[in-house]
């Protein structure tokens, strides 16, 4: 999975760039694993995650969408959030 632009360094939203088939971590029980990388300019998140290739896209996904909305503007995505009224 690649298929965003590769230069966003002008764009503020976070992206899923790339999800791969990846190895267990070490001391972890083997099984299918995939390596993600999310990225916004030249920030760059990486994790992995064990599941189907669906299931870990679902939740890069979600954690993209979780960042976006916390880095909407108004927010910070390194603040605490303010507390509801």
């Amino acid at each position: 999975m690649n298929n965003q632009p590769t230069d966003d360094s002008n764009d503020r939203r976070f992206r899923v760039i790339s999800i791969e088939k990846a190895g267990a971590p070490d001391g972890m029980l083997e099984g299918e694993w995939y390596h993600y990388v999310i990225s916004r300019g030249p920030s760059k998140i990486m994790g992995k995650r064990p599941g189907t290739l669906q299931s870990v896209t679902e939740h890069a996904e979600e954690f993209v969408e979780n960042l976006n909305r916390r880095a909407a503007p108004g927010y910070s995505a390194y603040a605490a959030r303010k507390p509801g009224k």
